[in-house]
C-alpha cells in the first residue's frame, strides 16, 4: 500500500507530498517502481487465467447450444443472466466456497467472460460453409476431426474477436477484485482514491489502460498468425 508522504519529509520528493499531490509525478514511478510492478503482474496473471478458464468452459457450451437447439436458449440466457449480477455481489456470492484469494476473482471473471465468449464461439461455428463441412464429411473425415481440422480454424476470427471482447473488459473487471484484495492494480486504485493519491490513480489508470491495448495487440498478431487466408482473402 502506497502513501502520500508529508511535505516535511523530503523536498525531493515533494510531487507526492500531501501538500502538492500531483497528478503527474515521476517520483512516485521511480520510487514505488517495485509496488506498480507486482500489481501490473498480478493484474496481468488475473486476466489470463480468467479469461482461458473462460474460454475453456464456453467452448463445450458453444457446442451443446450448436447440438441441441433445445439448449440454445437456456444457455445464452443463464451466461447473459450472470453477466447482470454486478461484481460487488458476485464475489462474495463466490467467497463461501474460494474463500479469500486469487481463486474468487478468476471465477467470477471466467463467469463474466462466458457471455461474450460462447455467443461468439457459437457464431463462429454457424458461420462456416454448410458445403466445406460437407465436403469434409465426404472425405470422411470423423466429428472430432472436423471440429479440430475444418470447423473451429474457419471460425477463429470471430472466436478471436469474441476473446478480444473478454480480455479487454477482463482487463478492466479485474480491478473490483479489490475488494477481496486480489486486484491488481485495482488495489492500487482503491488505495488511491481512498486517500485521494492523484499519481497513484493515474499511473494504475494509465497502466491499465496500456495493459488492455498490449494485450488486444497480442491477440490480433495471433489471429494474423493462425488465419494467414483471411489476408489473401482481403488483397
Amino acid at each position: 500500500m502506497t502513501l502520500l508522504v508529508p511535505e516535511a519529509v523530503t523536498a525531493a520528493q515533494s510531487c507526492y507530498t500531501r501538500a502538492v499531490n500531483d497528478w503527474w509525478c515521476p517520483a512516485y514511478l521511480s520510487d514505488y517502481r517495485h509496488e506498480l510492478w507486482s500489481a501490473t503482474l498480478q493484474h496481468l496473471w488475473i486476466t489470463l487465467v480468467s479469461v482461458a478458464v473462460g474460454f475453456l468452459v464456453a467452448v463445450p457450451l458453444a457446442l451443446l447450444a450448436r447440438r441441441y437447439h433445445r439448449l440454445e436458449s437456456s444457455i445464452l440466457a443463464v451466461t447473459t443472466g450472470i453477466y447482470t449480477i454486478p461484481s460487488l455481489a458476485l464475489f462474495p456470492l463466490i467467497v463461501p466456497l474460494t474463500g479469500l484469494s486469487p481463486t474468487t476473482v478468476v471465477v467470477g471473471l471466467a463467469l463474466y467472460s462466458l457471455t461474450i465468449l460462447v455467443r461468439n464461439t457459437l457464431e463462429g461455428l454457424r458461420a462456416v460453409p454448410t458445403d466445406v463441412r460437407e465436403s469434409a464429411v465426404g472425405l470422411g473425415f470423423s466429428p472430432i476431426r472436423l471440429l479440430f481440422r475444418v470447423e473451429f480454424p474457419l471460425a477463429l476470427p470471430v472466436v478471436i474477436a469474441g476473446l478480444r471482447i473478454a480480455t479487454v473488459s477482463t482487463v478492466a473487471l479485474t480491478t473490483v477484485g479489490a475488494i477481496v484484495a486480489y486486484g491488481g492494480l485495482g488495489n492500487l486504485l482503491f488505495d488511491g482514491v481512498s486517500t485521494n493519491f492523484k499519481a497513484e490513480i493515474l499511473a494504475a489508470s494509465v497502466i491499465c489502460v496500456l495493459l488492455a491495448f498490449a494485450l488486444d495487440g497480442a491477440l490480433v498478431l495471433t489471429q494474423r498468425l493462425l488465419t494467414p487466408w483471411t489476408r489473401l482473402k482481403a488483397g
